[in-house]
Order: C-alpha cells, then structure tokens, then sequence
C-alpha cells in the first residue's frame, strides 16, 4: 500500500513531465509524415542554397528537432538527398544545438521537480549522483541509438541536470555514426518519398543499426548495473 501511494504521488507530482516525455515520442512521428508530402510537393526548395539560407536551414532544424517536430534519422535523410555532404558538418553542430536547446526546455518544463522527488530517498539520490559521474557514457550510449527517440533523450537526460558542455560534446560524438550512416542514404536515393517511407540500408546497414542497438542496451545495462551497486555499497557504508 506504501509503494503504491508512493507511486500514485510521484505520478501525480510529475504529470506534467510525463505528458511532456510522451508528446515528444508521439509528435515527430506525426509531423515528418506530413513533412514528406510537402517535400515531396516543392522539391526545387532546398537547390542552390545560398550560404545565408543554408545557415537559416541549419537553425531551422536545430530547433524543429529540439521541440520533437522533426526525427533525426529524417533530417539525416532529407539533408543528404537535397544539399549533399557540403550540408553534414552543418547537419552534427545542429544537432548538438537542438541537444542543449531540448536540454534548457526540459530544465524549464521540468524546473527540478523530478529530481527533488527522488532526492527525498537515499538510494534513489546516491544512484543519481552516481549516474551523474557517469554523465558521459550515459549519454553517449543513449545517442547511438537508432531507436531511442532524440528529443526524448533530451527530456530524460536533462532531469540528471549533468554539466551542459559535457551534454553537448558527448551527444554530438553519440550521434555521428548513425547520422553518418542515414546521411549517406540520402546522398544515395533518387525519389525522396521512397526514401522516407522505406530507407534502403541493405544487409550491412542492417548489421550496422543492430551492432549500435546491442552497444546501447549492453552499455546501458553496465552502466546502470555499476553505478547501482556502487550506490547501495555507498549507502551500506553510510548506515553503518
């Protein structure tokens, strides 16, 4: 009954973080869908950028995939197929902007919140701490990931509150290879609706998306796995 209660109030005293986690799964899906077809519709947009527009492109984009408008994996694609590699350096300081952007919205949506619940609690608070220390493996594994979703991440990973410069770096080395990979595709394809609705990876690319998702979870699990045990003996020691 205890945990129950305590549940029901830890639900109840972050509704609102909990809505905001699931429109951030829901609403890309939605609005890359329907940005297919208007891409599909002017396709003459995105030829011969001047330097000034694609800068404008870049921040753009920066902010659609920090407010989980646009996936990733559909920026990567759409960006290799219209602009080409002049477009890729572009396309990872962009998403190390959207990280830090959905990073401060999280902060602001959130304003600690979580955090301060799971504070009241020693073994949750040491676990934190722990976590924290580990800020950069957590979220490096989080970010090669082809199946977590970025904007989400952002969410969950700001609630740890880890130093900012540190979110940026390890979110944009976390990224590289997948963005690399689905940049490529695009750079390949001749139609973009095919494109979007069935990116061609082959057997290899397949091999490749499934090694990341097995080094995500398998780091994850060690992650989690060490700072827990090295949290409860932390706390042992302490009741001592």
């Amino acid at each position: 009954m205890f945990k129950f209660s305590l549940l029901r109030n830890f639900v109840r005293e972050n509704a609102f973080t909990f809505v905001s986690m699931l429109l951030l799964v829901v609403v890309p899906l939605v609005v890359s869908s329907t940005l297919a077809y208007q891409l599909y519709q002017y396709q003459d947009l995105f030829q011969n950028l001047s330097f000034g527009q694609m800068l404008l492109y870049f921040m753009v984009i920066s902010i659609t995939m920090a407010l989980a408008l646009t996936p990733t994996t559909f920026v990567a694609l759409v960006s290799g197929f219209y602009l080409g590699w002049q477009a890729f350096p572009g396309i990872v300081v962009s998403y190390g902007i959207a990280a830090l952007v959905g990073y401060s919205l999280a902060r602001f949506i959130d304003h600690g919140k979580m955090m301060s619940f799971l504070n009241r609690f020693d073994q949750a608070r040491a676990l934190m701490q722990e976590l924290r220390a580990q800020s950069w493996s957590l979220i490096f594994l989080c970010r090669i990931s082809p199946v977590l979703p970025f904007a989400l991440m952002n969410f969950v990973l700001s609630l740890l509150q880890v130093n900012r410069t540190r979110f940026f770096l390890a979110s944009i080395v976390g990224m590289l290879p997948r963005t690399l990979f689905f940049f490529w595709i695009g750079t390949q394809a001749n139609d973009i609706i095919n494109l979007l609705q069935n990116p061609d990876s082959g057997s290899k690319g397949q091999i490749l998306m499934i090694t990341l998702i097995i080094i995500s979870i398998g780091g994850l699990y060690f992650v989690f796995d060490r700072a827990l045990k090295k949290a409860l003996r932390n706390a042992s020691i302490k009741n001592e």
